[in-house]
C-alpha cells in the first residue's frame, strides 16, 4: 500500500514539525502498552505452552491447526468424516457448530483421553448476539449507544455458551460498513470508528470477563480482519480498494480496539484488499496485528478462504494456497482442510519454515491454556438447561431491545430541510393512550417469532420468543386488538390486502409491522440491490394509509431501506431492527409510554439508494456546496458535488432519533481558546496519558435541556474537525458521547474530556500525530446539528 501524497504545508511550520515528527511519532505509530491482566500474557501460560510444543511431533502441530464443521455445514465446505477418529490421533485442533455439552463433552473425551498429548478441542460457535437468549441484532444493540449494555449481554450469551461447552465466539465483528446495499452491515456497529471501537471492547470485555479461565467465560473474535465492510457495490465477498491512510483512520480502529482489550483471536475476512486477499496479506496480518500491536493469540481464517485464495488467483493449487496463507499470519485454517493435507510437506520442502510452524502452533496453545481448557474440559451436562433464559438474561432482553427502537418519526415532518428535528407540527401520535381505543395489528411482522430472533440466531428458538401480537393481546384483550396478516413478507394476495384494509377502517389506530426477512435478506450473503419493502408490503402499506386511519409503522430490518413514501404518509415509524426473544414486551412498552424510546441511528439513513455508499464523517471536496443548501435540490449552481435529481443529505443523519420529549442545546464551550500541538504529542506517544487536570486536555461543556413534559434520555454527541492538516480530515468525527437522564424542564451541563486522540490524524506519511490546526467542535444531537466553537492547535 502507498501513503497518500504529502501536501503543502505552510513554510514556518515545516522545520519544526518535521523535528518534532520524527522524535514523537513512529511510521507507523506504537502500540499501547500491553494489557498486562491480559492471560495471553501470562509467564505461567508461556511455560505450559512451551512444555507441550517441546513435545509434539510435526503431525500433531499440523493438527492444532486443523479446523472442522460438525453437523450440518452451513456453507461450501469439506469437512470430515471420520472426526472422532482424527481427534483421536490429534489431527484435529478444533470444530465449530457443536451445539450441545453432550457433543461437546464426547469431543472432549476423544481429544483428552485417546490423542497422545491430551490436548483440548478449541469449540466454536457464531455466537452473535446472544445464545439462547436472543438480544437485539448487533446493529440494534449498536443503536443504544450504551457499551454497558452491550458488554452485559455478552456476558450472558457467554454464561449460556459456556454452560454447552462453547468456549469460543465468532464474534464480534467490528467491519465498519457504509452501505446499506450489504447484508452484514446488520452484524455490526455501523459506520464510526469511535463508537466502532467502543463496542469492539465492550464485546470483548463480556465475553471473556474478568478472566478467561473462568468455566463462563468464552473467547471473543474480532472479525472480518480486515476491509469487508467496504465490499465494492455492498455486494458480499466483494473486493476492497482503499488506501492505506483510509484503512488506518476508519478501519483499522476498531479491531485495535478489540486487541487493546485482550481480544484473544482474530479471523481474516473473505475479500481482497488493494488486490491481495485477507487471508493472505502480510501486511495486515503481521505488519499491523502481531508486530505494530503485539497481538499474541490466533488467526483463524473464515470458512474456506484459505481454498478461495485459488478463485481469487493467486494460486493455482492447494499447497500453494495454504502456504501463502499460513506464511502471512493465519494459523488455523477453518474448512479448507489444506493445512491438514499439505502443512507438513510444506514444512518438509522448506516453503514454510519450522520455525513458523511453531509459532502459529505456540498461538493456538496459547488460547487453549489461557482459557483454562486443560483443566476444564467438560461441561456439566445437566446444569446446561438451568443456565439458559435466567430471569436476569429475559429481562436484560426486554431492556436491550426497548433502547436499541429508533424513533424516527412522530407526528409530521420528523425533520426540516435543515436536517434539524422539529416541534412537529402533525400532533405525536406516540405514546399511544391506555384509552386508545381500538387497534389493527397489521402485517408479516406482528406474529412473526422466527424473525424476531434475528439471523444468526444462535440457539433461539420461536417458542421462547413473545411476539407483538401475544404482547398487544395480552395488555389490551383479544377484544380490543383486530389482528391480520395483510400479506407475507414476499407475497400477498389482493384478499389478504383487502382483509387487512376492512381491519384498519372498524378501529382507531393502525400498527403496520413490516420489514425483511431475517434469516434471508439480512446477514452473510444477503446483499441487496434494492433494500426496499420486499414482496407486495408498500401495496399493502399503501392500501392500509389510504383507510385515512394514523398508522404507526414498525420496521423490522437489518439496514435502512429507501421507503420514502412509508416516511410521507405513516404517522409514526420506529426502527425496531430485529429485536430478540422479548421482542413483544418491549415494543408494547414503548408504544404506550412505558419506555420512552431513546435510541439512535449508526448509519446514515438514504433518500435514494444512489447516495450509497452513504456516511456522515465524508471528506469535504475542492467544490462543496454551502451547508445551507445541503439539504436541497438541485439549484442553478451546477458546477459543485451534488445530484441533480437527489438532495446530498441523507433522509435522517448518523447520531439521528427522536423521544416522546423534546431536547435543547445550549452553546458548545471548550475551557481554551488553543493548545500545544507539542503536548498533546506527547502524551500520544504514551509517555502520559491525558487528563483534565493536565496540560494539554480539553474539556468541552455544554447545557441540555429537557423541554418536553416526560422524562427521556439523550444521548449527547461530540464531533470534532480539523482543518489546515497535511490529510484532509473529514467534515466531522464522533469523539465522545454520552447517555444523559432529564426529568421534564430539567437541565445538565454535561462534560467532555477530550484528549489528544480526539486531535490526532493519520498524517501524509501514514504516522499517527497530532498537527497544528483550527479545530472546530460540535456538541450535538446528531451530526448535523450544535452549536460550532472553535479553537487553534499552535505548534
Amino acid at each position: 500500500m502507498n501513503p497518500s501524497a504529502k501536501t503543502y504545508r505552510c513554510f514556518f511550520l515545516f522545520v519544526v514539525l518535521a523535528a518534532i515528527t520524527a522524535a514523537h511519532a513512529q511510521a507507523p505509530a506504537k502500540p499501547r502498552p500491553a494489557n498486562a491482566s491480559n492471560p495471553l500474557n501470562d509467564p505461567a501460560v508461556e511455560r505450559r505452552v512451551e512444555s507441550l510444543l517441546r513435545q509434539m511431533t510435526l503431525a500433531e502441530k499440523v493438527g492444532q491447526t486443523a479446523q472442522y464443521s460438525f453437523g450440518i455445514a452451513t456453507g461450501p465446505g469439506t469437512g470430515r468424516a471420520d472426526t472422532m477418529d482424527a481427534i483421536g490421533k490429534g489431527q484435529v485442533g478444533s470444530l465449530l457448530n457443536v451445539n450441545t455439552a453432550k457433543q461437546a463433552n464426547a469431543f472432549q473425551h476423544a481429544a483428552m483421553e485417546k490423542s497422545r498429548l491430551h490436548i483440548p478441542l478449541l469449540l466454536g460457535l457464531d455466537v452473535i448476539h446472544g445464545f439462547r437468549t436472543t438480544f437485539p441484532v448487533p446493529l440494534g444493540l449498536a443503536s443504544t449507544w450504551d457499551p454497558d449494555l452491550v458488554q452485559r449481554t455478552a456476558r450472558i450469551a457467554a454464561r449460556e455458551a459456556a454452560a454447552s461447552n462453547i468456549r469460543w465466539t465468532f464474534s464480534p465483528m467490528v467491519d465498519i460498513a457504509r452501505d446499506a446495499r450489504w447484508g452484514r452491515i446488520v452484524e455490526g456497529a455501523g459506520e464510526d470508528p469511535f463508537l466502532g471501537e467502543a463496542m469492539a471492547r465492550a464485546y470483548v470485555r463480556g465475553y471473556q470477563g474478568a478472566r478467561l479461565d473462568s468455566p463462563d467465560s468464552i473467547a471473543a473474535c474480532a472479525k472480518h480482519y480486515v476491509g469487508y465492510g467496504a465490499a465494492e457495490g455492498g455486494r458480499e465477498y466483494n473486493g476492497v480498494e482503499i488506501s492505506e491512510h483510509t484503512l488506518r483512520q476508519y478501519y483499522l480502529p476498531p479491531f485495535k480496539a478489540a486487541a487493546e482489550a485482550g481480544a484473544a483471536t482474530y479471523m481474516s475476512a473473505f475479500n481482497s484488499l488493494n488486490g491481495m486477499p485477507a487471508s493472505a496479506n502480510t501486511f495486515t496480518l503481521t505488519q499491523v496485528l502481531r508486530k505494530e500491536w503485539g497481538f499474541r493469540g490466533l488467526v483463524v481464517s473464515d470458512w474456506t478462504s484459505i481454498t478461495e485464495l485459488i478463485k481469487h488467483g493467486i494460486a493455482n493449487d492447494g499447497p500453494t494456497a495454504a502456504a501463502k496463507a499460513f506464511n502471512a499470519g493465519v494459523d488455523m485454517d477453518m474448512e479448507s482442510d489444506l493445512y491438514q493435507k499439505h502443512l507438513a510437506e510444506l514444512v518438509h520442502s522448506g516453503r514454510v519454515s519450522q520455525a513458523t510452524l511453531d509459532e502459529a502452533v505456540r498461538r493456538i496453545l496459547r488460547v487453549k491454556v489461557a482459557l483454562g481448557l486443560f483443566e476444564h474440559p467438560y461441561a456439566d451436562e445437566a446444569a446446561e438447561s438451568a443456565a439458559m433464559l435466567r430471569p436476569d438474561a429475559v429481562e436484560l432482553a426486554r431492556e436491550a431491545a426497548e433502547r436499541s427502537f429508533v424513533l424516527l418519526k412522530n407526528g409530521s415532518p420528523a425533520v426540516d430541510e435543515d436536517g434539524k428535528a422539529t416541534a412537529n407540527r402533525a400532533a405525536p401520535v406516540l405514546p399511544l393512550s391506555a384509552n386508545a381505543g381500538t387497534i389493527a395489528l397489521i402485517g408479516p411482522m406482528a406474529d412473526n417469532a422466527a424473525n424476531m430472533i434475528g439471523s444468526w440466531g444462535g440457539q433461539g428458538k420461536e417458542a421462547d420468543v413473545v411476539t407483538l401480537l401475544a404482547a398487544l393481546r395480552q395488555r389490551l384483550g383479544e377484544s380490543r386488538v383486530k389482528y391480520s396478516k395483510g400479506a407475507e413478507i414476499e407475497t400477498a394476495s389482493e384478499a389478504s390486502i383487502a382483509e387487512a384494509v376492512a381491519a384498519a377502517r372498524q378501529v382507531d389506530t393502525v400498527i403496520l409491522a413490516l420489514g425483511e426477512d431475517a434469516p434471508k435478506m439480512t446477514g452473510e450473503a444477503a446483499s441487496r440491490a434494492h433494500p426496499e419493502l420486499p414482496g407486495q408490503q408498500q401495496k399493502l402499506l399503501e392500501a392500509v394509509a389510504a383507510t385515512g386511519k394514523p398508522v404507526v409503522l414498525l420496521l423490522f430490518t437489518g439496514r435502512p431501506l429507501v421507503i420514502p413514501w412509508a416516511f410521507e404518509h405513516a404517522a409514526a415509524v420506529i426502527e425496531a431492527w430485529f429485536p430478540g426473544v422479548q421482542a413483544g414486551p418491549a415494543l408494547v412498552r414503548t408504544l404506550f409510554g412505558e419506555s420512552n424510546p431513546g435510541g439512535k441511528l449508526v448509519v446514515s439513513w438514504p433518500r435514494a439508494i444512489g447516495q450509497e455508499p452513504l456516511y456522515y464523517n465524508a471528506l469535504n471536496t475542492g467544490r462543496p456546496i454551502e451547508h445551507s443548501d445541503w439539504n436541497q435540490p438541485q439549484t442553478d449552481t451546477k458546477f459543485e458535488s451534488r445530484y441533480i435529481d437527489e438532495r446530498n443529505s441523507p433522509l435522517f443523519p448518523f447520531g439521528f432519533g427522536l423521544s416522546y420529549t423534546t431536547f435543547s442545546y445550549g452553546a458548545t464551550t471548550p475551557n481554551v481558546k488553543g493548545m500545544s500541538a507539542r503536548a498533546l504529542r506527547q502524551k500520544l506517544s504514551g509517555a502520559t496519558l491525558a487528563a483534565a487536570t493536565k496540560p494539554g486536555a480539553v474539556i468541552v461543556t455544554c447545557e441540555v435541556s429537557n423541554t418536553g413534559s416526560r422524562a427521556g434520555e439523550e444521548i449527547v454527541q461530540l464531533y470534532v474537525r480539523l482543518e489546515g492538516t497535511s490529510t484532509s480530515q473529514p467534515v466531522r468525527a464522533l469523539k465522545g458521547f454520552q447517555r444523559v437522564q432529564l426529568g421534564p424542564g430539567e437541565k445538565k451541563t454535561v462534560r467532555f474530556e477530550l484528549g489528544p486522540d480526539a486531535f490526532a490524524l493519520w498524517n501524509d506519511q501514514n504516522q499517527y500525530v497530532v498537527e497544528p490546526a483550527k479545530a472546530t467542535i460540535w456538541v450535538a444531537p446528531n451530526s448535523q446539528q450544535g452549536t460550532a466553537a472553535a479553537l487553534e492547535i499552535t505548534e
